[in-house]
């Protein structure tokens, strides 16, 4: 049987966004969550599904930006960490359940020798720039044209670069992302573009003596949900090896993708590794893993000690349970049936688009799709930028599907949830061809949408 959704009443969602405004810049705490003309605000989630305050629910494809791989209330989690909140939810001691947890994730990868935690996806990548700082005792990183990692200074150069600004592709421009930055950070940043091995090499072998890391996204969100090619993995991993750079990858989200992460699809393990997300259960926080050396840099017990590091949250109890918990019940028969159903979810998009006639494609891998209202997929940030008005038609999509009861990420991607069954996923294509043909139906697309 067919669910019928309606609109969102504005009620109660437009006063608390009115309320918000007076005290928060923009209304909130984080950009993710706002829509036009005001955010919806949860009352409740349980498995897929979210259920707004006016009471409506939606199956939830944005699930907390990637990081509810069980999706709402899992019970084991919920059940776990209420035993440790009556224990305490923080201490100045360390916990064996910390233990346990570096314990499982140093299992999951031949590349993790050891471990260390932190509070979110940002922190890990800012730590993993800052060990490879200290191992190496060099300057700049290299990273790729359009690539988010975060808010480090550094890690964010170039995320938001337009055609204005990008420069020559054989030699994209440091852009920045915060007015203000600091002209000496991006000076240490290199761009490189992504899945494009020779001018990515070409620009690395130009600053070979300066550079201590790559870093990389192996599915980045930001550039498109679009997979690195195998040649540029392979062509970034002989490239560091060769010239005693380290390289990293960013899996904050892509670790969902396998049991022991994207790294696994390329046979690559990377010097360092920075997670997030998933890993904390629906709780915050980050990570830090790789080679033995490397890691070491961490050692406090080092003479010198070359990277000093604590967190006051850091490995607290709360998290350390409910990721321990989470990445537990998220073995390898859970990781390959959420990957067969992603594959299915975007096989599905593919005969939405098809059977509406509609200027879209679809990307993706594992378990995360996103859709682009262009007819041939991207495969590079410059190819997926989005003009002007299809970026207006993409916000318009993404409301046709939540009018349809689907909650997609606002760049109009999805990741699954181990919650999510074949039905759900029916659900979502059924949403896609009816808001396919609805937007066709105002006549926006005329001959394209890239003009």
């Amino acid at each position: 049987m067919t669910a019928v959704y309606a609109r969102a009443g504005e009620a109660n969602s437009a006063l608390l966004y009115e309320r918000a405004k007076k005290v928060m810049p923009g209304g909130c705490s984080r950009n993710t969550i706002l829509r036009s003309p005001h955010p919806y605000y949860a009352s409740f989630g349980k498995g897929c599904r979210l259920t707004d305050i006016e009471g409506i629910e939606r199956i939830d494809f944005a699930n907390n930006m990637a990081s509810l791989i069980h999706g709402h209330s899992s019970e084991p989690v919920i059940n776990a960490v209420s035993e440790q909140l009556k224990k305490g939810i923080a201490y100045t001691l360390g916990t064996e359940i910390e233990i346990q947890y570096a314990e499982h994730m140093v299992s999951r990868s031949e590349g993790f020798d050891k471990i260390r935690f932190v509070n979110s996806g940002t922190e890990g990548v800012m730590s993993c720039i800052k060990a490879a700082r200290a191992f190496t005792g060099r300057p700049k990183i290299a990273k790729t044209e359009g690539a988010y990692h975060g808010l480090y200074d550094y890690a964010e150069v170039s995320q938001t670069s337009s055609p204005d600004n990008w420069g020559d592709v054989s030699h994209p421009v440091s852009t920045p992302v915060v007015h203000g930055t600091p002209q000496s950070a991006l000076q240490d940043v290199i761009v490189i573009p992504f899945n494009d091995p020779e001018r990515a090499i070409a620009i690395l072998d130009e600053y070979k003596e300066e550079l201590a890391c790559v870093l990389v996204d192996l599915l980045p969100h930001r550039i498109g949900v679009i997979p690195a090619q195998e040649s540029f993995v392979r062509a970034l991993r002989d490239w560091t090896t060769k010239h005693s750079a380290l390289l990293v990858c960013d899996e904050v989200i892509t670790f969902r993708m396998t049991y022991g992460g994207a790294q696994e699809w390329y046979g690559v393990n990377a010097d360092l590794t920075a997670m997030g997300k998933l890993i904390g259960g629906g709780f915050p926080v980050g990570a830090i893993a790789g080679r033995a050396d490397v890691m070491d840099v961490l050692n406090p017990y080092a003479a010198p000690v070359l990277f000093p590091h604590s967190g006051t949250f850091s490995a607290n109890p709360v998290t350390m349970t409910a990721g321990l918990v989470a990445m537990q019940l998220y073995d390898r028969k859970a990781v390959r049936k959420l990957n067969q159903l992603g594959d299915r979810a975007r096989s599905m998009l593919g005969e939405a688009i098809g059977i509406a006639d509609a200027p879209a494609c679809v990307t993706g891998k594992g378990s995360m799709f996103r859709i682009h209202l262009k007819t041939t997929p991207p495969v590079s940030y410059r190819d997926a930028y989005a003009s002007k008005r299809e970026k207006g038609l993409v916000a318009k999509l993404i409301n046709l599907f939540s009018d349809n009861g689907i909650l997609l990420i606002n760049s109009c991607s999805g990741v699954l949830s181990t919650a999510m069954g074949q039905g759900d996923i029916d659900q979502l294509c059924e949403a896609a061809l009816k808001s396919f043909r609805a937007l066709r139906a105002e006549g926006d697309w005329g001959d394209g949408v890239n003009e």
